[in-house]
């Protein structure tokens, strides 16, 4: 429990971010999840369409301070490559 006003204010406030950055990682999280089974499956065009979306989610979540930038880029290097092995 905070003592002061101001601690119970950062409590709220760091309530409310921890939510909307765990929604953030999510939406990177599930994409993956959908890009990872568009690579199991081989799909190139479903898999290139997919990867759009991870690197969109990712750049936002890195701009956001969410992830830390070179995560993302890390996320993005994994996929492209996996993508490229493809053809």
């Amino acid at each position: 429990m905070a003592n002061t006003k101001s601690a119970a204010k950062r409590d709220r406030q760091n309530s409310g971010r921890t939510l909307h950055n765990k929604a953030i990682k999510t939406r990177v999280k599930t994409s993956r999840k959908a890009l990872k089974a568009a690579i199991d499956a081989g799909d190139k065009v479903a898999a290139v369409a997919q990867y759009n979306k991870v690197a969109s989610a990712a750049d936002r979540a890195a701009k956001n301070g969410v992830i830390h930038k070179h995560s993302a880029s890390r996320i993005k290097g994994i996929y492209a490559r996996q993508i490229a092995a493809l053809a």
